[in-house]
């Protein structure tokens, strides 16, 4: 007598297409830019945060995490998906950014990277005087008290 087994049917039909080992497994990302930082959110479920590390070397950010297998006794697997072993991302970042002041946060399996832009990448308003005395050009776009009238442009 042949017993319906469902999963491997689902495991027959998806093939190996959608098998991957460990070290080819994609880890999933969000990476937006928040004012005068950037954000990189990526998904690591069920992983130790003693086992992250995160480096920045010539301007590539490295993140290694790992997942240990599930051990279960004697289990007997029907399917198994949810790949173990060690997992790797790597992140080319750009010019203008602090990277000696990036923060790292892991909650509810979400590693969120915290990228700040450096100090001299940051827009800035310049002032500007009228040299020879008397008119000045104030961050409002008025000219001072002084010889003629009129709005600087």
């Amino acid at each position: 007598m042949t017993v319906l087994d469902p999963f491997r049917e689902v495991e027959r039909l998806l093939g190996s297409a959608l098998r991957q080992s460990p070290s080819a497994a994609l880890i999933p990302l969000d990476l937006y830019r928040s004012g005068e930082e950037f954000v990189v959110k990526i998904d690591l479920p069920g992983v130790d945060p003693g086992s992250i590390d995160i480096d920045v070397e010539d301007r590539t950010l490295t993140v290694r995490a790992e997942r240990r297998p599930q051990q279960e006794g004697e289990a007997q697997w029907l399917v198994r998906e949810r790949p173990a072993g060690t997992f790797a991302r790597q992140l080319t970042l750009g010019q203008g950014l602090a990277v000696d002041r990036i923060q790292a946060d892991y909650a509810d399996g979400v590693l969120t990277l915290t990228i700040p832009l450096a100090e001299e990448s940051k827009p800035r308003k310049i002032q500007v005087s009228a040299s020879g005395g008397q008119k000045s050009i104030e961050q409002g776009g008025q000219q001072g008290s002084g010889e003629g009238s009129g709005h600087a442009q």
